[in-house]
């Protein structure tokens, strides 16, 4: 996303028509783990904060919604994740069949590892 914008509502809204309901799944997808989770924007990227600090950020590219990073992950996880990996720290969901549900149990991988 070229331009700098100043709320997560005002990312989704820049973005194409297809892929502006994607977007609003996983910011729901993400607050159903996490309720009380915050939002701003940091690195031009949605950014998902908890207990005040930076927990996933989120970007919608061309072909995918990256997820940014991931947490350690047990057996199970890990290879649920593994078609979806980027590199080792990036998830990318593919955007003709974005996995919600892996998407929420990465969220709360990553709340777990915040808060043991």
């Amino acid at each position: 996303m070229a331009s700098r914008v100043a709320s997560i509502d005002e990312y989704v809204a820049a973005l194409p028509d297809a892929v502006r309901p994607l977007m609003e799944h996983v910011r729901r997808s993400i607050r159903a783990v996490a309720p009380d989770i915050g939002e701003t924007i940091s690195y031009s990227m949605p950014t998902f904060t908890l207990d005040g600090r930076p927990l996933v950020h989120v970007a919608a590219w061309k072909h995918h919604i990256g997820v940014y990073p991931l947490p350690e992950m047990d057996d199970d996880l890990a290879r649920d994740v593994e078609p979806y990996r980027g590199t080792p720290d990036t998830l990318r969901l593919p955007l003709d069949d974005v996995p919600f549900e892996l998407l929420e149990r990465v969220v709360a991988a990553m709340i777990a590892e915040r808060r043991p």
